[in-house]
């Protein structure tokens, strides 16, 4: 399908260069002079990679359709990780370069949004927070308070990261998946 500059808005997908592009932000621009353009910030969604890009009216971009689905993490076999959909059982192979962002929070039976476009995975996205299970850490000492430091501690996906020094071993924390910081303790 194709568009004109002036249809771009955030959140829509396009084709550039034979990639996959997110559209982060579109601003038309009416120079004093000259002609009119807009200015995108696009962001690649297979790798990441976010640049900024002029478009004259008289530019033509191809919007893609992609689609996206929670998959549920099974098991790996050497690079290739098995996600299930859920609603069809269907088991689908992700290659490692795909997900190697995600590591450090894949738990078995964890959810993993997977971006595809022409039933291929571009992207793969992990919630914002995830409650992840502490697996080694120093025990606490009595006095120890909210404000009283930080101490590293090994989560069940073998991350490790720092929280407060009254945090146990078998407690469960809030983690931030886009920083890698505790968030707090939580019960799941």
């Amino acid at each position: 399908m194709s568009l004109s500059p002036n249809d771009l808005k955030s959140g829509m997908t396009i084709l550039h260069n034979g990639s996959v592009h997110q559209v982060v932000e579109a601003h038309h621009i009416k120079p004093g002079k000259g002609h009119a353009f807009v200015r995108t910030k696009l962001k690649n969604l297979a790798n990441g990679s976010i640049f900024e890009i002029n478009f004259r009216d008289r530019d033509d971009i191809e919007q893609a359709i992609v689609e996206k689905r929670a998959l549920q993490y099974l098991y790996r076999d050497k690079d290739l990780f098995y996600f299930m959909d859920p609603e069809t059982y269907e088991q689908i192979p992700v290659n490692k370069e795909v997900i190697d962002h995600t590591l450090d929070y894949l738990k078995e039976q964890g959810s993993v949004t997977f971006t595809f476009y022409e039933d291929r995975v571009i992207e793969a996205t992990l919630p914002d927070f995830m409650a992840l299970k502490v697996t080694e850490a120093l025990p606490g000492l009595k006095g120890d308070t909210v404000q009283g430091g930080t101490k590293p501690v090994t989560l069940e996906t073998g991350k490790v990261v720092q929280a407060p020094l009254f945090i146990n071993e078998g407690d469960y924390l809030k983690i931030d998946t886009r920083t890698g910081k505790y968030v707090e303790r939580t019960k799941i």
